[in-house]
């Protein structure tokens, strides 16, 4: 845990330094571009990866009654057996996380006054399905938002969405909702990992890494938007060069802004070979994406290619000689022995 935050200061100190000392170009410019080029393909790399990857077998997660008797309900979307229960099922698994709202945790209780021992129980995990859904849809809304930088005039549908997001307005500037509960959110999640013992154990830098880098770019946004203020006029010409391959001087901007787009470029460049990359992922998942018809349909094993067979009468004619010799059962006796 604490080397991925080292990990992620070192990254912050860099961009600071190298801001200070004239390398703005090079954080400004060059790791903006290059961060975007790694990004698209290893997207590409990775969907493509996954496209060609076999399905030896049918195996849709089920969460219900599947598809039987006529008068036995099936669970349409938790068991679909049809291309649109597919369908359905996989807009209830993007747009609202059904199968971790459907997840349960597992504790023991050493002294359960029922059983006189210790017993294991069940119980929900909706508090886990809230604050991904929350963080998940709040890093979304910031993504629409952060449009207005890179173009002009800026699009209606982005206006209204800032507008919305800033509707119950907190001071000056205008305070952003999806900010402050990105942030809560994130701090639940790496909460979550810390405290919980179980979980911990099975944690790895991978799992830390993402978490602290996505805490670094909230917090230094809000930082750069509430107290360590830049000049947005800009930065937002200074983005739009860059969007339009005409970079301009980035002179008399913030350093802090550099560490934010540092943290961004690495989060780009982190995505496609990270756990992250379960975004695009979920549409490429037999578990998710099959439909449980294994019972009505063939599912063919793409590995499995023609194979050239060998017959009994052909195994005999190869080894007669040798099978009589061994006093084996033949079908056909050997040319020398009949005559």
């Amino acid at each position: 845990m604490f080397a991925s935050l080292v990990l992620v200061l070192l990254i912050a100190a860099i961009a600071w330094i190298g801001a200070s000392v004239g390398l703005a170009p090079l954080f400004g410019v060059v790791l903006p571009y290059a961060a975007v080029l790694v990004f698209i393909g290893g997207m590409i790399w990775r969907m493509t990866y996954w496209a060609k990857s076999p399905v030896p077998f049918c195996i849709p997660t089920t969460g219900g009654q599947e598809q039987s008797l006529d008068f036995i309900k099936q669970a349409k979307i938790d068991c679909p057996s049809t291309t649109w229960g597919v369908v359905k099922r996989m807009f209830t698994e993007v747009f609202l996380f059904r199968s971790l709202f459907r997840n349960t945790s597992a504790e023991i209780v050493e002294n359960d006054p029922v059983n006189k021992g210790p017993r294991l129980i069940y119980y929900s995990s909706l508090w886990l399905w809230a604050f991904a859904l929350i963080f998940h849809y709040s890093v979304l809304v910031i993504f629409i938002r952060h449009f207005r930088f890179f173009m002009e005039p800026v699009p209606a549908p982005i206006t209204w969405v800032e507008t919305i997001d800033g509707i119950m307005q907190v001071g000056s500037p205008r305070f952003y909702w999806t900010g402050g509960l990105a942030l809560v959110a994130l701090l639940f999640l790496l909460a979550r990992r810390v405290w919980n013992y179980r979980l911990r154990y099975i944690s790895l830098a991978n799992d830390y890494f993402p978490l602290w880098l996505l805490l670094g770019i909230v917090c230094s946004g809000l930082c750069l938007r509430y107290f360590d203020k830049t000049e947005i006029s800009q930065v937002k010409i200074y983005l739009m060069g860059l969007t339009h391959f005409a970079p301009v001087s980035a002179a008399g901007i913030n350093g802090l802004f550099f560490i934010h787009l540092t943290l961004v470029c690495v989060l780009l460049m982190y995505f496609p070979f990270s756990k992250l990359a379960h975004m695009p992922g979920v549409f490429f998942s037999p578990t998710r994406n099959m439909a449980n018809n294994s019972r009505r349909i063939r599912h063919i094993n793409p590995w499995n290619p023609p194979k050239q067979y060998f017959t009994y009468p052909e195994y005999e004619d190869a080894y007669r000689d040798a099978m009589a010799e061994a006093g084996l059962p033949l079908e056909k006796q050997p040319e020398k022995a009949a005559e």
